[in-house]
């Protein structure tokens, strides 16, 4: 008896399991890059529409970006901030990270799967 419901309570944790991995697994991740300088939007890329790679130039008082807008990524490939960790942080490719040049105020997020103004 005892063992029928060990049984069962294993079953309905994997079941759990299962189900929140589908949840996490499905998830929209978001295709659309936010950049932010100083905290002002820059401007909004929907990845997904994304053809062939480019480079957009980001000149501000603060410093020298150079990002690579890629079909489903974008990454900072260049910069003049002392510490290049902006460079080192590599390819955002899903929602949940950021780039971020502290010294030149820039930070790059992927969101939801919509441009608004």
């Amino acid at each position: 008896m005892k063992s029928k419901h060990i049984l069962i309570l294993l079953l309905a944790l994997a079941l759990l399991c299962a189900g929140g991995f589908w949840l996490i697994k499905n998830a929209d991740s978001g295709t659309v890059a936010v950049i932010r300088v100083d905290g002002q939007l820059w401007d909004r890329i929907d990845l997904s529409q994304v053809q062939s790679g480019y480079e957009i130039n980001i000149d501000t008082q603060y410093g020298h970006n150079t990002l690579l807008v890629e079909p489903g990524a974008i990454s900072v490939i260049d910069a003049d901030c002392p510490d290049h960790v902006c460079i080192k942080q590599g390819k955002l490719t899903g929602g949940g990270l950021s780039i971020i040049c502290m010294p030149h105020r820039l930070v790059i997020q992927i969101g939801g799967s919509d441009i608004d103004a």
